[in-house]
């Protein structure tokens, strides 16, 4: 019952005008004390000449009060702009009695009427003593009733910055939600043992399980945007709610709202900061041009459209052959106010289909974002990922060069380096195609590698949180196994920065920092979900895929880097082709019978040297190859004849 009338009554305020009679009423009495101090704690000061001196002092102060506002703040929650605001109002007080004594004492305005300076001094002292400790005083018994009969949140913040401060006073400012700060945490000793309006800073260290569960802590709040890898895992490891203030551009108007605290994401444990693009030379690469984005429903390819739509592009041409998602990116662009684009339900290996497309819109930019991706499908379907990944970038890459596309930017991946798989390899000879048409067209051709994206439709993310609300187990094919991540928004970043800065025929990959361990990012994500590991969700390993690596690479064997003026972006020196002869055969690829899967290996493997299966059954082309070249003592891989002997 108390707790419930005292919820009611923290949730009003006290009327502004109530704070403005009691403010009064305090001026009045501390101008009896000033007199009662001044004549040495008795009465003996003129009882008449007081009396009248209180109206003057009535409408000095209220016109002092008013004129600042002092007494509009909420007392409850008083600060340090409210003393200072209660110290102008004093000042202003002080100095118009002071004026208006002299100007009757020189000009005798009102005869025998003065207030002596030393009670105008001691008056002015007494009252913003008076008056800041009355707030004060109403604020901590406020507290502390509030602490004591309604349910609060017990909260740690981490880090005593601008951002901490910030969102401390968002917490206790907060009315919908109590919230009780146990303390601040900092990374080092220096600052252990001092307050931040009186509550204490501790040390990091200190923050173990023992001290969550003596001191009930609920949640503990990160605020800082630079926290260590290490010190973030070690409080998802504790058992308690972790959430983290979003970056301060992102506060709405400047000031940050309870509701924009969230819970920490799988995304902030990737153990590097995320990669800033802020190139002014964006802007005038993409105004005016009409931009053709491929696989535009995809994960990528969504993204770019989103991020393409910010700059002044004349039009955005949107094609995949996923319907629904495309009519989702569609109406997500109207939603927004964007129009000058079109969605089109195409598919890039219909070759008339895609001039049809090119002759009406006449696109300047190209972004291939489309294909097969899933590395177990595509090795049981070699057919399907030569037609998507091979063919219909040989279809889209020659139309680009046919209508002298500017620039043609090719999405690929980390499995075309060193390919294990059918998926990878196909990437790979996409590549080494567009280094082909590179030397006899006009159009640049781009090529950007990265590894795997955080989020992206079939990615491990989104896999282990469907297995968490199923209750587990999550399966991994490997407790080794690790990869390359970022987050959807940098790659495409990475990608729009490397359409600007390429001159045609490079092959750029990005620094995407150390490689995870899925095997912890998987107990990183369960702990995440407030669940416990092994004994609420385990996790099962279910053995390697058919051409799945342990680990994936950016650069193949015989390849290095250049730098370039980004320092997150790389260009590979790949090996020369023989740019005539692999042409030719990959266009002999592209027209493979769909029923010849093992001749489609053989062909792969035939044109890159360095591809070797991986728990597949094609590994087996791989101990011919090796059996023959010792039987006859052949050296070079490379040799088409080797191949076509087998």
């Amino acid at each position: 019952m108390l707790n419930n009338y005292f919820v009611y009554l923290s949730q009003k305020y006290a009327s502004k005008w109530l704070v403005f009679c009691i403010d009064l009423c305090i001026v009045l009495a501390t101008f009896f004390i000033a007199y009662f101090v001044r004549f040495n704690f008795t009465l003996k000061f003129d009882i008449h000449q007081f009396l009248l001196q209180l109206p003057f002092l009535i409408v000095v102060a209220s016109v002092s009060f008013l004129a600042v506002g002092s007494f509009k703040s909420v007392i409850r929650h008083t600060g340090f702009t409210d003393i200072v605001n209660v110290f102008k109002a004093v000042s202003l007080m002080a100095l118009i009695t002071v004026f208006c004594v002299l100007i009757n004492l020189n000009f005798n305005l009102i005869s025998g009427f003065t207030i002596p300076i030393s009670i105008i001094v001691i008056h002015a002292l007494f009252s913003f003593v008076v008056l800041s400790g009355a707030r004060l005083v109403f604020k901590m018994a406020y507290n502390y009733l509030k602490h004591k009969y309604v349910v609060c949140k017990k909260v740690l913040i981490y880090g005593v910055g601008d951002s901490a401060i910030v969102t401390y006073n968002a917490l206790i400012n907060n009315v919908k939600e109590k919230f009780d700060i146990a303390g601040f945490i900092n990374d080092d000793y220096i600052k252990e043992g001092k307050s931040i309006d009186g509550i204490l800073i501790l040390c990091k260290n200190k923050i173990n399980q023992e001290y969550i569960d003596s001191n009930n802590i609920d949640e503990i709040i990160v605020t800082s945007e630079n926290l260590k890898k290490d010190n973030l895992i070690s409080l998802v490891d504790l058992k308690v709610k972790i959430t983290k203030v979003p970056p301060i551009e992102s506060w709405i108007n400047g000031e940050l709202n309870v509701k924009q605290i969230k819970q920490i994401q799988i995304e902030d444990l990737l153990g590097r900061a995320p990669i800033q693009i802020n190139n002014p030379n964006l802007t005038n690469e993409f105004n005016g041009e009409v931009v053709l984005i491929t696989g535009a429903a995809g994960s990528i390819g969504s993204e770019l459209v989103k991020q393409l739509s910010h700059f002044n592009v004349k039009h955005l041409i949107l094609v995949d052959q996923a319907e629904s998602p495309l009519y989702d990116v569609q109406q997500d662009l109207k939603r927004h106010g964007k129009h000058d684009f079109t969605a089109i339900v195409a598919d890039i290996r219909d070759g008339l289909r895609l001039d049809n497309i090119f002759q009406e819109h006449k696109p300047s930019m190209v972004f291939h974002a489309a294909a097969y991706k899933h590395v177990p499908l595509m090795e049981q379907s070699p057919y399907e990922s030569i037609k998507i990944n091979v063919n219909g970038t040989k279809l889209l890459a020659d139309t680009s060069s046919r209508y002298n596309v500017k620039k043609f930017v090719f999405v690929s991946t980390d499995k075309a380096v060193n390919p294990t798989s059918v998926m990878g390899a196909t990437k790979r000879i996409a590549e080494m195609y567009i280094s082909c048409l590179q030397k006899e067209s006009k159009t640049k051709f781009i090529t950007t590698r990265f590894g795997n994206v955080l989020g992206s439709n079939g990615s491990v993310i989104p896999l282990f949180k469907k297995q968490i609300e199923n209750g587990g187990p999550l399966t991994l094919t490997h407790k080794d196994i690790t990869r390359y991540f970022m987050t959807i928004p940098e790659a495409s970043q990475l990608v729009l920065e490397a359409a600007t800065m390429g001159k045609g025929g490079e092959i750029f990959i990005f620094d995407m920092g150390e490689s995870v361990k899925i095997y912890d990012l998987a107990k990183n994500m369960i702990k995440l979900s407030g669940l416990n590991f092994p004994e609420d969700i385990d996790i099962k390993i279910t053995g390697l895929r058919p051409g799945e690596k342990l680990y994936e690479e950016l650069l193949a064997n015989g390849e290095n880097t250049l730098s370039t003026y980004h320092k997150k972006i790389m260009i590979s020196k790949t090996r020369e082709l023989d740019y005539v002869n692999v042409k030719s055969e990959i266009e002999e690829l592209c027209i493979t019978n769909r029923f010849q899967n093992n001749n489609i290996v053989m062909k792969l493997k035939r044109l890159i040297p360095e591809y070797k299966s991986n728990n597949s059954d094609y590994e087996r082309f791989d101990k011919r190859v090796q059996i023959y070249k010792k039987a006859k003592g052949i050296l070079d891989d490379k040799s088409d004849k080797t191949y076509s002997n087998l």
